[in-house]
């Protein structure tokens, strides 16, 4: 009985060992499991650029015209004939509207026939004095009959000059008749149509030419800019870029014609003009831009894109990826923010390689993998990361 219940009890044991050592070799996979080296976290990087970078001052304006003429009837008339199509470019002289010349033309002609009358009375004023002069030295004219001829002839060269003074109105007068355009520009719409009557007190013009090329655009800057604008202007030309509403459609590339003289008090900004060609019509008066004021330009300057940038607690970071594959976490130092792209002043080298996409799961010493912009963890991890940049 006493070797039976030691022949289980040594079962038990055996039974126990065979347990405990199975469970050992079953924990040991999932340890080593654990333990494996973890998998590169998949990125997007680019090497740093070295470019020149135009330093840029950015500011709101408008477009303005160089010219604006509203056209008006110098003289009075009715309108016979419209010599333009609303929204057509003119030149100067060409038609715009032609009144009844007829009135004008009379008194034109009166004033002629008015010269040719008193010129045959001077004619024969003049042949008279020239009769009186001889008779008068042989005593058959008086000295008197001499003087009162030669004011008859003065008062008829006057009555000739006030003549002349009469023609050249008439001829101004009827040459108002033909309304023509005085610049170069686009007209607008029409305001007055044929048959109407239109004379110099009226206030609504016969059409608005609008000169479109060149042309200019006014805008602002804050007045601590002014003296680096002065600054560049006093070493050349300053270009100037506008672009539309999205601040990405180039609308035309000009030229900084001048700063106003004067800093507003209450806005604590000045006014600054700039002349564009506009050969392309893409500016249009009245139109709110956006200007790129260029004041310099940083050659061989370090620039990254706006996307490597991680906002830290009081700088800017960026991920280097060292030779190693792994991450380091290095502060800069931000210059100048240009179409997606910023000017390094300092902490990066030429050279040097940035994560600029998937930087959500990085920490020093991560090591990473440079995939396409298009792999969807990167997207994922761009996305959840969006808070941070």
């Amino acid at each position: 009985m006493k070797k039976r219940v030691v022949a289980i009890g040594v079962c038990v044991a055996i039974s126990a060992g065979g347990l405990t050592t199975w469970r050992v070799h079953a924990a040991a996979p999932a340890t080593a499991q654990t333990q494996a080296p973890a998998q590169p976290v998949p990125v997007v990087a680019a090497k740093v650029q070295v470019s020149d970078f135009p330093i840029v001052m950015m500011g709101i304006g408008s477009v303005v015209p160089y010219n604006v003429v509203d056209v008006h009837a110098q003289v009075t008339g009715t309108i016979e004939k419209i010599g333009f199509v609303e929204g057509q470019t003119v030149h100067p002289g060409d038609l715009i509207a032609q009144l009844d010349p007829r009135p004008y033309q009379a008194a034109l002609q009166q004033a002629e026939a008015n010269l040719a009358r008193d010129q045959a009375q001077l004619t024969n004023a003049q042949t008279n004095l020239g009769r009186y002069v001889p008779l008068m030295r042989q005593g058959f004219a008086s000295t008197q009959q001499v003087t009162d001829q030669a004011s008859t002839v003065a008062q008829m060269q006057a009555a000739i000059s006030a003549d002349k003074a009469a023609i050249s109105n008439a001829q101004t007068q009827l040459s108002y008749t033909t309304i023509t355009s005085p610049i170069d520009g686009v007209t607008g719409i029409r305001r007055v149509d044929i048959g109407n009557l239109v004379q110099p007190s009226t206030t609504t013009p016969i059409v608005t030419v609008t000169q479109i090329q060149p042309i200019s655009v006014v805008f602002t800057l804050p007045q601590k800019d002014l003296a680096t604008v002065q600054d560049a202007m006093s070493k050349g030309k300053l270009t100037t870029v506008a672009y539309g509403e999205d601040e990405r459609t180039k609308l035309g590339e000009g030229t900084l014609l001048l700063v106003d003289n004067t800093v507003s008090q209450s806005s604590g900004t000045v006014q600054l003009k700039t002349t564009f060609p506009n050969e392309n019509r893409a500016l249009w008066p009245g139109a709110f831009v956006n200007v790129r004021l260029i004041v310099g330009v940083r050659h061989d300057g370090i620039s990254v894109p706006m996307s490597a940038l991680v906002q830290g607690e009081s700088r800017s970071l960026v991920y280097v990826v060292g030779p190693d594959g792994t991450v380091q976490q290095r502060p800069v130092d931000v210059a100048e923010t240009l179409d997606g792209r910023a000017l390094i002043d300092q902490g990066l080298q030429p050279g040097d390689t940035l994560v600029t996409a998937g930087q959500y799961r990085l920490r020093d010493g991560v090591k990473v993998a440079d995939v396409a912009a298009s792999d969807p963890r990167v997207q994922n991890n761009t996305e959840a990361s969006s808070g941070m940049l």
